[in-house]
């Protein structure tokens, strides 16, 4: 080797091993710590955070503070792993009036993800699944949050959503002559196929299709099945190839048994769940997404907000047997994440429908991990999402409370870390 060579390897070496010695580390402390794992409660937990992840977790007293670290203490509160949500539109918002925000261009669509991934990340939310946005607008404020020139979670996004011509991802409000069509229909297993690609071609990292009817479009029955099997199967298998995961809107009984058969990673909303359904989804290992407290939103300020009467009247049809839906399915010990369908109500207030779950079935410890590892595991992001671990991404949250004895805590949550960065500190 080279005297030269020998000389360039030396300074990286002394370069790298320099960087690691003085990266900005942070020792951070708080008087209780929730095991998502277990749901024990961890006193007194000390992290060493470096370069963004967790390098040693365990109690204060036996994990040293690095010298020259940054300290973040969160006296009398509850540390546990920052929370997701797996079905958000971040590019919508329910206090904009129905048919103004229908007028809104992709420019302005994307100003409005820009401000409702701030609120996102300002509620704990620190990974989120984008289902389904226009113009790949939320694909680019993901990259802006990634690039560090916007603030907000980290996104999985689909980009348009696939659907069929007249379904339910397709815009059908305006006049034969206008010719409006969705930028995600897609008709046919070719066609299907394509428009996958096509969305990964702009940047898509996950892929979400409508299987049936739904609440807020104009013409569909919430129950009828849109996409056959072999439809979806063509997206399910392209998806998968590219190693993206697939969401598949499906209220309908035959439509949800539809994308479970045809391989989907989650459904979400299943309303009108039977027990062939709930079997098929334990077979498949199909994880369920349950939207089940925005129907008090959509219920109590629709009308107000100018929604009109056909999707207030599914709305109805839909509430109360998508809750009895839910109950069904946890008894039966189905998978389940938490999908809040963040925009159908006001992001930052995503973690309302955390009580309405324990409500009705769950337990506190069965709702944190469905917003925490069962959701990183549905992403395939197990190994550095969704635990506070030696390894993961230090992406943390803060209450005052204990929210294994009552999960409306984390409505109010005082410390807001993603990457190992503090967004939000309550006690500074």
């Amino acid at each position: 080797m080279k005297i030269i060579d020998k000389l360039f390897m030396v300074t990286a070496l002394v370069c790298a091993s320099t960087a690691h010695i003085h990266a900005a580390d942070t020792y951070l402390t708080a008087d209780a710590m929730v095991d998502i794992t277990t749901g024990n409660i961890i006193e007194n937990p000390a992290l060493v955070i470096s370069n963004g992840k967790i390098i040693q977790i365990g109690q204060q007293g036996r994990v040293p503070k690095p010298n020259g670290a940054e300290e973040i203490t969160l006296a009398g509160q509850t540390i546990m792993p920052g929370l997701m949500d797996m079905h958000v539109h971040l590019s919508g918002d329910a206090t904009t009036p129905f048919f103004v925000e229908m007028g809104y261009s992709i420019p302005r669509q994307t100003v409005v993800a820009v401000k409702n991934a701030r609120k996102t990340l300002m509620a704990g939310y620190t990974t989120v699944r984008n289902v389904g946005a226009a113009g790949y607008s939320v694909i680019g404020v993901r990259d802006g949050i990634n690039d560090g020139d916007v603030v907000g979670p980290r996104i999985f996004a689909t980009g348009p959503a696939l659907g069929i011509t007249g379904g339910h991802c397709d815009n059908n409000f305006l006049a034969p002559e206008l010719k409006a069509k969705s930028e995600g229909i897609a008709d046919g297993v070719d066609a299907v196929r394509a428009k996958v690609r096509e969305n990964i071609k702009y940047g898509a990292n996950a892929i979400k299709l409508c299987a049936t009817g739904g609440v807020f479009s104009k013409g569909t029955k919430v129950g009828i099945q849109q996409y056959t099997v072999e439809e979806i199967k063509s997206a399910v298998d392209e998806a998968h190839r590219r190693g993206l995961t697939v969401a598949a809107h499906a209220h309908g009984t035959e439509g949800i048994k539809a994308a479970i058969i045809g391989g989907v990673d989650s459904v979400e909303h299943a309303s009108f769940l039977d027990a062939e359904a709930i079997s098929l989804a334990k077979e498949y290992g199909t994880y369920l997404s349950m939207d089940i407290y925005n129907t008090e939103y959509t219920l109590t300020y629709g009308e107000k907000n100018g929604v009109p009467e056909e999707n207030l009247n599914k709305e109805r049809q839909v509430s109360k047997r998508q809750r009895d839906s839910f109950t069904m399915a946890v008894k039966a010990g189905v998978k389940m994440v938490f999908g809040s369908d963040a925009a159908i109500y006001p992001h930052g207030d995503n973690a309302k429908q955390l009580s309405r779950m324990v409500r009705y079935g769950m337990t506190p410890l069965q709702v944190l991990q469905a917003a925490t590892i069962n959701s990183a595991t549905l992403l395939g992001r197990e190994s550095d999402l969704g635990l506070l671990e030696q390894g993961y991404w230090a992406d943390i949250v803060a209450v005052r409370g204990n929210p294994l004895e009552d999960v409306s805590v984390l409505e109010n949550v005082t410390f807001v870390m993603k990457e190992g960065k503090s967004y939000k500190n309550l006690n500074q």
